[in-house]
C-alpha cells in the first residue's frame, strides 16, 4: 500500500496544515547574516510553466540536471527510478557533489545498475546515484555511488562531508528475491564512492529507518523508524566507539539505544507547541539486528518504549536534534490524530520539546500527507517538500511562521497507467523530496520523486 493509498483510506487527502509554535527555536544554528523575510513572506505566486514541469515565483528559473530512463554519464546504465532523500557537498574549485537516493523495491522500473566494488546484493534494485556539478552548475558527471540495497529513502549527512542513506524496509535474505538481510544503513562518499564502497552499518541497527543527524560535537547519530503500522517507530540514538572517526569510523560499532519518554507510551496526543518533557531516557536495543523479532516490537522492560507513527524528517541545530512525526491516525491505531509534529530533544539537559505542531486551522490548503523531507533555508526559514494527494508543492516557512507556495509539480503522471503506455482516467503528481540547498545557498536542489527529476533552483533567495 502507498502513502497516497493510505492516506486516501484515512481520509486524510484534504487536510490543511497550520505551522504553530516556536519557530525561533529551528533556526539556531543559521547564520546572522541571513535575512527572514517579513511579514508578507514568500516570493509571489507560482508562474505557470510553459514547459510543464516546474511552477516557480517571477524571479527564479529551473534547469532540469537528471531525468530517469536518460543515459547515466558515467555510461553504467539508464538513471534510476524513484529519486528520493539527497545532499550537496561542497567540492574542489567551487564543485558541488550531490549524493541522491533512489527509492525501489523489489519491482522498480528502473534498478541501480550494479557495480563491482559497490554493490551489497545484487538483488537489490536500490542504492545512490552520485551527481558532480561545476562552479556554473554544469553537470560534470553523474554515477552509481551504491547499489543492491532496497528503498532507499532519507538519510543525512555526517560533519567530515559523508552521506549515510537509509533503508526503509526489514527484509529479509529470501524475501523478494532478496540474497541478504536489509533494513541497514550504508556510509556512501559522493566525491569518491569506491572509497566507501557497499558496507551495511549492523551495528546501527536493522529496521525501517528514514532519516539520520549527526551531533557535531559529540559524535552521536540520531535515527529516524518510519513505520505506518502498529507498534509504530521508534526515536534512536547510535553512540559509536570512534566517535567523529571519519570516513569508515562507524564500521567500529558501538551502542544502539532507544528513547523513552517516561510515562508517555505514544507521542501523538501531546498537541501543545512548548510541552516540554524532562528526564529523557535512553535503553539498549535488545537486538539491533533483530534476528528474530523487528526492533519496535522487542521488549524494553516494565517502563516500555516511546512510539511514535510515521518518523521521518531528521536534523541537527544549533546544539540540538529535531524529528519530524509526519502524521498520525486514531484509525491505524495512534492514541490521537494529528497533521505533524516537529520535536526537539536537548542532550545536553535530556529535554524533549514539542517546537511545532500542525493542524488544519489554516486556509492554506496542503493536501495529503506534510511534512516530509525538511531542510534549512537562506531565507532564515525551512524548506518543506510535500507528500501527498494531488498537485505537489515545495512550502517554504518564515521564521515568522508564515507559509508560502515555493514551487509545484506540474507534470502530471500515473503509477499503471503510464508505465504501460495507457491514459490514466485520474492524474496525480510525483512528491517532491530531497530538498536541499548549495553549500553557498545560492541554488536549491530538489526531486520529484517520480517521473524521477532532479532540478536546480536559482533565483533571489536572500531578499528580504
Amino acid at each position: 500500500m502507498t502513502r497516497r493509498q493510505a492516506l486516501a483510506r484515512s481520509g486524510a487527502g484534504v487536510a490543511g496544515i497550520a505551522f504553530t509554535g516556536a519557530l525561533s527555536e529551528l533556526f539556531a544554528g543559521t547564520s546572522s547574516a541571513q535575512s527572514p523575510l517579513g511579514h508578507s513572506a514568500g516570493y509571489g505566486p507560482l508562474l505557470p510553466d510553459p514547459n510543464g514541469l516546474l511552477d516557480l515565483p517571477k524571479g527564479f528559473r529551473y534547469r532540469v540536471l537528471s531525468r530517469e530512463g536518460d543515459p547515466l554519464r558515467s555510461g553504467e546504465g539508464p538513471v534510476p527510478s524513484n529519486h528520493d532523500g539527497m545532499s550537496a557537498f561542497p567540492g574542489r574549485h567551487g564543485r558541488v557533489h550531490l549524493v541522491r537516493n533512489h527509492e525501489n523495491r523489489h519491482n522498480a522500473r528502473i534498478p541501480v545498475p550494479t557495480i563491482e566494488g559497490l554493490t551489497y546484493d545484487p538483488m537489490g534494485k536500490g542504492g545512490c546515484t552520485s551527481l558532480t556539478l561545476d562552479a556554473r552548475g554544469k553537470v560534470l558527471s553523474e554515477r552509481v555511488a551504491i547499489a543492491g540495497t532496497a528503498v532507499n529513502c532519507a538519510g543525512g549527512p555526517t560533519p567530515w562531508g559523508t552521506w549515510l542513506t537509509c533503508e526503509e524496509t526489514e527484509d529479509r535474505a529470501g524475501t523478494n528475491g532478496y540474497t541478504k538481510d536489509h533494513g541497514f544503513i550504508f556510509e556512501v562518499d559522493a566525491a569518491d564512492p569506491h572509497r566507501s564502497g557497499a558496507v551495511p552499518l549492523t551495528a546501527m541497527g536493522r529496521f525501517q529507518h528514514e532519516a539520520i543527524a549527526v551531533d557535531p560535537n559529540r559524535g552521536v547519530v540520531y535515527e529516524t523508524e518510519d513505520a505506518f503500522e502498529k507498534p509504530f517507530g521508534l526515536f534512536y540514538r547510535f553512540l559509536p566507539n570512534r566517535p567523529k572517526g571519519g570516513l569508515g569510523s562507524l564500521r567500529a560499532g558501538g551502542r544502539l539505544q532507544a528513547m523513552r519518554v517516561p510515562g508517555v507510551p505514544d507521542l501523538s496526543p501531546v498537541q501543545e507547541p512548548g510541552t516540554r518533557f524532562d528526564g529523557i531516557e535512553w535503553i539498549d536495543v535488545p537486538d539491533p539486528l533483530a534476528a528474530q523479532t523487528p526492533i519496535r516490537h522487542q521488549d524494553f522492560g516494565p517502563g516500555g518504549i516511546t512510539h511514535a507513527q510515521k518518523l521521518e524528517g531528521c536534523y541537527w541545530g544549533g546544539r540540538c536534534v529535531y524529528f519530524v512525526s509526519s502524521f498520525a491516525r486514531s484509525a491505524d491505531g495512534s492514541a490521537a490524530d494529528h497533521y505533524g509534529q516537529i520535536w526537539r530533544y536537548d542532550p545536553d539537559h535530556r529535554t524533549l520539546t514539542l517546537v511545532i505542531a500542525f493542524g488544519p486551522d489554516t486556509d492554506l490548503q496542503l493536501p495529503g500527507e506534510s511534512p516530509d523531507n525538511i531542510c534549512l533555508a537562506p531565507s532564515g526559514g525551512l524548506m518543506v517538500c510535500e507528500d501527498g494527494n494531488g498537485t505537489q508543492h515545495v512550502y517554504g516557512v518564515s521564521r515568522r511562521g508564515h507559509v508560502y507556495a515555493m514551487a509545484r509539480n506540474a507534470q502530471a503522471i500515473t503509477s499503471a497507467a503510464a508505465a504501460a503506455g495507457g491514459t490514466p482516467d485520474t492524474p496525480e503528481w510525483g512528491e517532491f523530496a530531497g530538498v536541499t540547498f548549495s553549500p553557498d545557498g545560492d541554488t536549491m536542489y530538489v526531486n520529484c520523486y517520480t517521473p524521477g527529476t532532479t532540478f536546480a533552483v536559482t533565483g533571489p533567495w536572500r531578499r528580504t
